[in-house]
């Protein structure tokens, strides 16, 4: 028991500060890298699309929903992984421009986005990732040179590092970052974002290791994600590449690109397919 009166010795009060600073820094980190929405207010019959509402389940036991929107045929099939805001109800425009360019689509919420409970990790979001490509090999028997990944601004990391897992037919690399660090020198120039992230979501040094084709799509008025970091994930990257320039803002390029996103989606698939004969 401490006597009345008596002071707590300095190390303690070091202690406790340096905890309440890394707390304080963890939770800074997650809100900023992490910003699920858990309302969904639309669905793909909301635009009229046929799809089915599937649960799965990751390797950790989490679950995690998911809608298949098929197309007829044996065309590509896209695994969509979303960004770090809204969730798949908010991802719908995008569903109709890659059903527009000939591909069924996959898409799911990382835990603790939408219906999916939890709470989000990078870990997490890769483990997410497995269990979405895992049901379309197990449960739909789509083979996986049919299948293209792509990555929307954070979901570009999951996808990579999913692709460097299983070599997917094509990577399709939208609007996305070199890593968590730069992001953060970027948005907070005045942080050491060196020492406060414990997500990396390195895509700048996991590049050089992928061994599938690969696009990147970005705009040079993207005010979110800088346009000079597509570059230089592109120029790290290995043979086979191409590059996209879209037009418009961050969240909306895809769709003031118009025709000309549709057509690079269509010319992309239909060269690794032509490659294949």
């Amino acid at each position: 028991m401490i006597a009345s009166g008596a002071q707590t010795h300095p190390a303690v009060w070091t202690a406790a500060a340096l905890l309440a600073a890394t707390l304080g820094a963890r939770a800074f980190e997650q809100m900023n890298v992490f910003r699920p929405q858990k309302e969904i207010y639309a669905h793909p019959g909301t635009y009229g699309l046929k799809y089915e509402d599937v649960w799965l389940t990751a390797d950790d036991g989490a679950r995690v929903n998911a809608w298949w929107v098929p197309l007829p045929g044996e065309g590509p099939v896209v695994l969509y992984f979303h960004g770090n805001g809204g969730n798949i109800g908010t991802r719908l425009d995008m569903v109709k421009r890659l059903r527009e360019a000939g591909a069924s689509v996959l898409l799911f919420d990382y835990r603790g986005y939408g219906r999916s409970p939890g709470t989000p990790t990078e870990a997490g979001t890769y483990r997410d990732g497995e269990a979405a490509y895992a049901w379309l090999v197990a449960e739909k028997r789509v083979e996986p040179r049919k299948i293209f990944f792509l990555g929307e601004s954070l979901g570009n990391g999951v996808a990579l590092e999913l692709a460097l897992r299983h070599a997917p037919a094509g990577l399709i690399f939208q609007s996305g970052f070199t890593s968590i660090v730069d992001m953060g020198r970027v948005v907070f120039p005045f942080l050491p974002a060196q020492f406060m992230t414990r997500y990396r979501y390195d895509n700048i040094a996991k590049i050089g290791k992928l061994r599938c084709p690969l696009l990147v799509m970005h705009s040079p008025q993207d005010e979110v994600i800088p346009f000079a970091m597509g570059r230089r994930v592109f120029d790290a990257a290995p043979e086979p590449k191409a590059f996209f320039a879209l037009t418009g803002r961050h969240n909306d390029g895809f769709m003031l690109t118009g025709g000309a996103y549709v057509q690079a989606l269509r010319s992309f698939f239909a060269s690794i397919s032509a490659a294949r004969i």
